[in-house]
């Protein structure tokens, strides 16, 4: 990114589409919008204008102007709603950015400016990720909290917090060889061990807050034939997987996302458990063995035509017993008929909503985990004993926490974390 460049690019859907926004974020963003719409409006209020370049038209539409401080980004905006067809948008983009420190925007470089100019910290930059990404109400829900500074309010008052009590144990050192200066308050250790219990609490909290991100991971398992890829078809709706009488069949693994009660599920197919001299077969039994450990829910499939195993794969996450192909002896699903099926749904749904709670879950991330664990470390590290060595503790924990929010090194996320927006965002 070139510092004191401005940038332009499409910022909606893609083109063809009735109506396209292009965005303009910088110093030149407000010569841009007098030079094309031969106007500049109050801020933001949407105003008509035709756009023409060195008296060439190229559109009539709405723009907006958003002057610093007050925008996304937090410079200089301005947004132009025109026609979304191909022509009208590779000529508007063409012209803006043939101009002097102009061009085109990089993937995420408007929320990146927004973050550099602190409009946003990291975790509210996630969350617009997130929300962005999301395909479920409660992954809009969670995304839309985080995004709201939910996560970033809680890190702050944990921050101001050991701020505080940095404060109390360094007035001691600064100040010992004064008379007025007494020991630490007696509740000082129970302020120290709630701060840390909250912390812990929110850790509690990640599994839930992946799921919901991520999805309620439930792996279809069990021998071959057992019905696996037929259930998966059946509670899908689809002919997502392969079925075939032939044992075997599956050999890699084939997911399936539904939507239920809000939450996304994830079905995985997987390849039948059995000893075999096949290698190709062999290698989807591995994979299915490492689906089968990362799961959420483990389904275990018997069918009445195929031999049952009594050594179930032994697994943290709960596990159930199945028996399919009830249309022919006595089962508890038939996906000829139906029967079960709807039960089962119903069953998956309740699972993962007991998966994910009923609190809004704002930890959701890997990288907030090491933060508030290495926050929690720094806590327990605590000597009261001895101040020197408390007060770089608690200055410890507040560094785990800065970095969580981009107060500090934050340049080892940045690349990563933009790299996955999509241009004009």
């Amino acid at each position: 990114m070139r510092d004191g460049d401005t940038i332009v690019a499409l910022s909606s859907g893609a083109v063809p589409a009735g109506v396209a926004v292009v965005r303009i974020s910088g110093p030149k963003a407000g010569p841009l919008l007098e030079e094309f719409a031969g106007v500049l409006p109050p801020p933001r209020k949407l105003t008509l204008a035709a756009l023409a370049d060195a008296g060439v038209p190229i559109d009539q539409g709405l723009v907006a102007w958003f002057p610093a401080p007050a925008s996304f980004t937090g410079e200089d905006c301005v947004e132009l709603q025109v026609h979304g067809s191909r022509a009208v948008i590779r000529t508007l983009l063409r012209r803006l950015s043939a101009r002097q420190d102009v061009r085109l925007a990089e993937a995420g470089e408007f929320t990146r400016r927004a973050f550099e100019n602190g409009k946003l910290d990291l975790t509210e930059v996630e969350g617009l990720g997130d929300l962005i990404e999301a395909e479920t109400e409660t992954q809009r829900q969670q995304a839309l909290l985080r995004l709201g500074g939910g996560l970033s309010a809680r890190i702050e008052s944990w921050r101001l917090k050991l701020l505080d009590l940095r404060a109390e144990i360094e007035a001691r050192l600064d100040f010992s060889d004064e008379g007025d200066v007494g020991d630490l308050p007696p509740s000082f250790a129970a302020e120290i061990a709630a701060l840390k219990a909250d912390m812990v609490q929110a850790l509690g909290s990640f599994d839930g807050g992946r799921i919901v991100r991520e999805g309620f991971r439930v792996a279809l398992a069990g021998p071959p034939n057992a019905g696996k890829s037929s259930l998966l078809n059946a509670l899908s709706k689809s002919d997502a997987a392969i079925v075939s009488d032939e044992a075997g069949t599956t050999r890699d693994i084939k997911e399936v996302a539904l939507e239920l009660g809000g939450r996304l599920v994830i079905l995985v197919d997987m390849a039948g458990l059995r000893e075999t001299t096949s290698k190709a077969e062999a290698e989807g039994v591995r994979r299915a063995l490492r689906e089968i450990e990362r799961a959420d829910l483990v389904i275990w499939l018997d069918a009445p035509d195929v031999p049952s195993s009594d050594s179930l794969p032994s697994v943290d996450a709960p596990l159930w017993k199945l028996r399919t192909k009830a249309d022919l002896a006595g089962g508890d699903v038939s996906v000829v008929s139906g029967e079960g099926i709807g039960g089962l749904l119903a069953r998956l749904d309740a699972a993962a909503g007991e998966a994910v709670g009923r609190e809004s879950v704002l930890v959701s991330r890997e990288r907030d985990v090491l933060a508030i664990r290495g926050a929690v470390e720094a806590l327990e590290a605590v000597d009261l004993g001895r101040l020197e060595l408390a007060a770089e503790s608690l200055r410890q924990a507040g560094q785990h926490l800065a970095r969580l929010v981009g107060k500090i090194d934050a340049e080892m996320v940045l690349d990563r974390l933009f790299s996955v927006f999509c241009i004009g965002k």
